[in-house]
C-alpha cells in the first residue's frame, strides 16, 4: 500500500468518524400545540410540556399562539390541516366557532387532544383539564363552610363564550343553591379586565353594601377587584376568592400576602397532555377523559404548597440536567461505538494501521470506564429522586387517610346532634322531660366532638413542634389517685373492681400535669369501655432505680397480636368495622409520654385483658423536696349506660329489627319507632340475625359499620336466605361515597341513608317500604297459587313450596309442621313467610292449591269423585264434597257438569 493509498484511507476514516459524531436522529413525530392565549398560567402549561418532552427526544413540539383571537386560531387550524403532522393539541379560544375546523382535522385521521377547554363536538381523541364545574362547586362549598351558609357574593365571570367560564359559573351556582342563606347579589361578565372591574365593582358595592364575598373566575380578576375595592376602602370587609393558584405573580403569593383569602388550584395539564400524546402515537392504552384534581389554597397551607413546588422545581432542574447529560453521553457512546466497529474492521484487513487502531481501542476502553462511572452516578441520583418521591407520596397518602378517618369519626356524634335537633324542630308540642333528655344527648355528643377537636389540635401542635412541656414538681401519687377516684362512681355502677395500688405515700416528680392527666384519663376510659360488668381495673404506681412505672390493667376483651402491634398508630382499625377509641387518644397519649422522655407499651391477649405500662425516667440527682399543688381537671365521665328497651304496642302487628352499635343512637331510634311498631334491638350483626330469624320482622334498619360482620354482609345474608329474603332492609352509614351506596345496592338493600340522617325522612322511608310490601301482599292474595306473578326473589320459594305440597298431596296426615320441617324452617317462620308474600296463612294456601288441583282433575271424565278425593288426601269423599262446595259454592259433580 503506497502513501497516496494510505492518505486516502485515513481521509475516509476521519470522514466517517466526523459523520458518526455529528449525526443526530431526526424527531420521529411532529406535534403541534395551538395555544389560545398568552398569560402566566399558559406559560406554566407550556413549560410543563417542554419539561415532559425532555424525556421523549423522538417527539417535536411546535407551540403556536393566537393571542385570544378566535378568527386567527381558526386560520391556524385550517393551515395546520394542510400540513403533515402526527397529532394536534389545542386549547380552543371559543367553543362554537372552532368546532367545524377541528372536526375536519379529526376526520382526516389526525388525533386531537383538547387541553383545558373543549368545543361543542364530541369528535376528539382525548381531553386533559380540570373539571371546571367541580372547581366552581368546590368554591361554593368552601365559601359556604367559611361563612356557615350565610353571605352575599359578587361573582366576576370570564367571558361566557368559553367553556371554563360557563362550567365554573354553573358549578358555583349549584353549590350556592344548596346554602339557603348564601346569595349571589350580582354576576358580572368581565370582557375587558381592569376597565370592566373599575366600572362595575364600585357601583355594585354601593348598591349592595351587605356584600362580604368576592368570587372571581381567575386570580388576576380577584387581585384586580381587591385593588379596586381598596381604592373605595372596602377591601378589608371583603373575602376574596380566586382560581388558578399559580406559584408565580398573582396566585399563591397573593394568598400568602393575605391579598386573597383563598384560591382554587387550577392545574394546567401540560405534562399530562404530552404523556397522553406519547401513549396515542405509540399505540399504548390511554384514557379519553382526564380530569385533573383541584385543592383549596389558603393562608394555612400556602407555605407548604410553595415549599413543595419549589422543591419540585429544584428536582425538575436536576432531572433536566441529568437528561441533557445522558443525551451527551449517549452521543459520545454512539460515536465511540461506530468508531470501534469501523476501526476493528480495518484492523483485520490492514496490518499497516494496526498500531493506530490499538491506541484508538485503548481510548475507547477508557471512555467506557468514564461512561460507566457517570452512569453509576446517574443511577444513584435517580434512586435518590425516587426515594424523595416515595416519601412525598406516602406523606400525601397519610394526610388523605387522616382527613378521611377524622371525617368518619365526626359523623356519628353529628348524627346524634342533628337528628334529635331536627326532631325537636319538627315537633308541634314539647314534653319537658323528653326534651331535656334529647338536649342532654345533644350536649353529650357536642362534648365528644369538642374532645375530638382538642385531640386533633394537640396532635397538630406536636406535629408542628409547637407544643412544650409545662412541667413542675407535683406529688405523683396523689395526682394519680385523684384521677382513679374520679372513676369510682362509674366502677360502682358497673360492679367493676377499681383499685389504686402504691407502696408509698408520696412521690415528688417533675411532670406536665395537664398532659399526664390526659394520658391516664384516656387509658382508664378505654379500660372501662372494654371491661365487662363484674370485671376489674387495677392501677399501680411503682418505682425502681431508673424509672417510675404506672401500670393500668384490666380483664376486658383484650387485643389480637396485630391489634397490639398497631395500638398506638393513628386511626388504626382492628378490622374494617371497628376503631380503637376515636383513633386519636392512644396516639396522642404516646406523644405526651415521649415529651416526658418516657415510653408507653401495651401487653394484651385476646379475651384475657390488657395492660398499659407507662415508664418515666427517674431523676435521682434532683434534691428538691418542695412540691406544688397539682391542678384539678374536670373529667366528664359517662356513669350511666344506655339501657335498651323494647317497647311493643299491644295493637300493632308490624315489627322492626334495628341494628346499631352506638347505644345512644340505638335508643333514640327505639324511642321514635316503638310508638308505632314492635321494635327489637341489636348491637351487632350476629345478634341482629338471631332476632331476624326468631321474629321474622316486617322491616330491618341496620348500620353499615358494625363489629365483626358489617351491614353489607348482613343484608346479603338476609336476601340470600329464603326464610328472610322478603324483608326490606334500610342501611344507615357514615360512608356517604357513591361506591358505598353501590355496594349496599348490590347487597340487596332497599334504601340507603347517610349519616347524619333526617329522622322524618327515615320514618317516611320505613312507612313507604312497609306499605309497598302490604300492597304487594294484597295484590297476590287472590293469585296465591300462581307463583309467576310474584317477584323473582320469592318465586323460587313458592315453587319449591308447591312442589312439596304436590309431593304429599295424597297424604291425609299432611300438616304445617311436616312442611316446615321439610323446608328447614320453624312453624312460625313458615307462617310469617307465606303471610308476608301472599297475605294468606299456610292452611289457606294449601286449601287453595288443593281446590286448583281438584278443578284440574275434575276435567278428566275418566276419574270418579271418590278417586279424586283420595288423590287429594281426603279420607272421606263426602268431606271432599263439603270442602269443595265451601270454596266454590258448587259440588264437584256440579262443577264437572258446567
Amino acid at each position: 500500500m503506497n502513501f497516496n493509498q494510505i492518505r486516502l484511507f485515513l481521509f475516509l476514516i476521519f470522514a466517517f468518524s466526523s459523520f458518526s459524531c455529528s449525526h443526530e436522529l431526526e424527531p420521529k413525530y411532529r406535534i403541534v400545540f395551538l395555544q389560545c392565549c398568552h398569560d402566566e398560567w399558559r406559560d406554566v402549561m407550556n413549560s410543563e410540556m417542554k419539561r415532559e418532552l425532555a424525556f421523549h427526544p423522538e417527539f417535536k413540539l411546535e407551540i403556536i399562539e393566537s393571542y385570544s383571537e378566535t378568527e386567527q386560531q381558526i386560520e391556524q387550524v385550517r393551515a395546520i390541516a394542510k400540513e403533515d403532522i402526527d397529532l394536534l393539541i389545542i386549547t380552543p379560544n371559543e367553543a362554537k366557532p372552532l368546532t367545524a375546523a377541528i372536526e375536519e382535522i379529526y376526520k382526516s385521521g389526525v388525533p386531537v387532544i383538547f387541553v383545558d377547554r373543549k368545543t361543542d363536538s364530541g369528535q376528539y381523541t382525548a381531553f386533559i383539564g380540570a373539571d371546571n364545574y367541580e372547581i366552581g362547586k368546590t368554591t361554593g362549598k368552601f365559601i359556604s363552610s367559611q361563612f356557615r351558609d350565610r353571605g352575599n357574593i359578587i361573582e366576576l365571570e370570564l367571558e361566557m363564550t368559553s367553556s371554563p367560564a360557563t362550567e365554573r359559573h354553573r358549578g358555583f351556582k349549584d353549590a350556592v343553591a344548596d346554602a339557603p342563606n348564601l346569595k349571589i347579589v350580582e354576576s358580572v361578565e368581565i370582557k375587558d379586565g381592569l376597565t370592566d372591574i373599575n366600572n362595575y365593582l364600585p357601583r355594585i358595592l354601593k348598591e349592595h353594601p351587605e356584600t362580604n364575598i368576592v368570587f372571581a373566575h381567575t386570580d388576576f380578576l380577584a387581585v384586580t377587584a381587591y385593588e379596586v375595592a381598596q381604592k373605595v376602602e372596602k377591601a378589608k370587609s371583603l373575602f376574596f376568592v380566586g382560581i388558578d393558584a399559580l406559584p408565580v405573580s398573582k396566585g399563591m403569593q397573593q394568598v400568602k400576602e393575605r391579598i386573597l383569602d383563598a384560591s382554587l388550584l387550577y392545574p394546567t395539564g401540560g405534562a399530562e397532555a404530552i404523556q397522553t400524546a406519547v401513549k396515542i402515537l405509540k399505540k399504548q392504552p390511554f384514557k379519553k377523559e382526564n380530569k385533573l384534581l383541584t385543592n383549596v389554597i389558603t393562608a394555612e397551607n400556602v407555605d407548604i404548597m410553595l415549599s413543595q413546588i419549589e422543591k419540585i422545581k429544584e428536582q425538575q432542574v436536576d432531572i433536566e440536567r441529568q437528561v441533557y447529560r445522558i443525551n451527551d453521553l449517549n452521543k459520545t457512546y454512539s460515536s465511540q461505538r461506530n468508531r470501534l466497529y469501523f476501526m476493528s474492521a480495518l484492523f483485520i484487513g490492514v496490518v499497516v494501521l494496526g498500531t493506530f487502531l490499538f491506541f484508538l481501542l485503548q481510548e475507547k476502553q477508557q471512555s467506557n470506564i468514564v461512561l460507566a462511572q457517570q452512569n453509576d452516578a446517574i443511577n444513584r441520583q435517580k434512586d435518590e429522586i425516587e426515594k424523595v418521591s416515595e416519601v412525598a407520596r406516602q406523606a400525601t397518602e397519610d394526610k388523605m387517610r387522616f382527613y378521611s378517618y377524622i371525617s368518619h369519626e365526626f359523623k356519628t356524634p353529628l348524627s346524634l346532634i342533628l337528628t334529635p335537633t331536627e326532631d325537636l324542630i319538627e315537633r308541634k308540642a314539647y314534653n319537658v322531660n323528653e326534651s331535656k333528655q334529647v338536649l342532654e344527648l345533644i350536649k353529650k355528643n357536642a362534648n365528644r366532638l369538642l374532645k375530638l377537636v382538642d385531640q386533633v389540635l394537640d396532635l397538630r401542635k406536636i406535629d408542628a413542634g409547637k407544643i412544650e412541656l409545662n412541667a413542675d414538681f407535683y406529688d405523683l401519687v396523689s395526682f394519680s389517685k385523684e384521677i382513679v377516684d374520679d372513676f369510682k362512681f362509674k366502677a360502682k355502677n358497673a360492679n367493676i373492681d377499681l383499685q389504686f395500688i402504691c407502696p408509698f405515700k408520696e412521690l415528688p416528680y417533675e411532670f406536665d400535669a395537664e398532659k399526664l392527666d390526659k394520658v391516664l384519663f384516656n387509658i382508664l376510659s378505654n379500660a372501662f369501655k372494654y371491661t365487662p360488668n363484674g370485671g376489674f381495673i387495677h392501677v399501680s404506681l411503682m418505682k425502681n432505680i431508673n424509672n417510675v412505672e404506672i401500670k393500668i390493667s384490666d380483664n376486658g376483651v383484650g387485643m389480637s397480636e396485630i391489634d397490639r402491634e398497631n395500638a398506638f398508630e393513628m386511626f388504626y382499625r382492628a378490622n374494617k368495622n371497628v376503631s380503637l377509641g376515636t383513633g386519636l387518644g392512644l396516639a396522642l397519649s404516646r406523644e405526651f409520654v415521649h415529651l416526658h422522655k418516657g415510653e408507653i407499651s401495651v401487653e394484651s391477649k385476646k379475651d384475657s385483658g390488657t395492660s398499659f405500662i407507662i415508664s418515666l425516667p427517674l431523676l435521682l440527682n434532683d434534691s428538691r423536696n418542695q412540691v406544688a399543688d397539682a391542678p384539678v381537671f374536670d373529667h366528664e365521665i359517662e356513669t350511666e349506660k344506655v339501657e335498651k328497651s323494647e317497647l311493643r304496642p299491644l295493637e300493632s302487628d308490624i315489627s322492626l329489627v334495628i341494628i346499631e352499635d352506638n347505644a345512644e343512637l340505638l335508643e333514640f331510634l327505639n324511642a321514635k319507632f316503638s310508638k308505632l311498631y314492635n321494635v327489637y334491638l341489636a348491637e351487632s350483626a350476629e345478634e341482629g340475625w338471631d332476632k331476624i330469624l326468631n321474629f321474622v320482622p316486617d322491616l330491618i334498619i341496620s348500620d353499615v359499620m358494625l363489629p365483626k360482620q358489617d351491614g353489607f354482609e348482613l343484608t346479603q345474608k338476609v336476601k340470600q336466605d329464603f326464610r328472610t329474603s322478603h324483608i326490606p332492609v334500610i342501611l344507615l352509614t357514615a360512608k356517604g361515597k357513591i361506591e358505598s351506596q353501590i355496594e349496599g345496592t348490590k347487597a340487596g338493600a332497599d334504601a340507603y341513608m347517610g349519616k347524619p340522617f333526617n329522622q322524618l325522612l327515615l320514618e317516611e322511608k320505613v312507612k313507604n317500604l312497609i306499605e309497598n310490601r302490604d300492597r304487594m301482599r294484597r295484590r297476590f292474595s287472590n293469585e296465591i297459587t300462581n307463583p309467576g306473578n310474584v317477584q323473582s326473589s320469592e318465586r323460587k320459594f313458592l315453587l319449591d313450596f308447591e312442589l312439596l305440597i304436590e309431593k304429599y298431596l295424597n297424604d291425609s296426615t299432611l300438616s304445617v309442621e311436616k312442611l316446615s320441617a321439610e323446608l328447614g324452617m320453624s312453624r312460625v317462620q313458615l307462617y310469617r313467610k307465606i303471610t308476608a308474600i301472599t297475605n294468606h296463612n299456610v292452611n289457606d294456601y294449601i286449601a287453595e292449591y288443593k281446590i286448583k288441583k281438584a278443578k284440574s282433575l275434575l276435567a278428566d271424565a275418566s276419574k270418579n269423585i271418590s278417586e279424586i278425593a283420595y288423590e287429594l288426601g281426603f279420607n272421606n269423599p263426602s268431606y271432599f264434597t263439603t270442602f269443595f262446595k265451601q270454596k266454590t259454592n258448587k259440588t264437584p259433580s256440579e262443577w264437572r257438569n258446567t
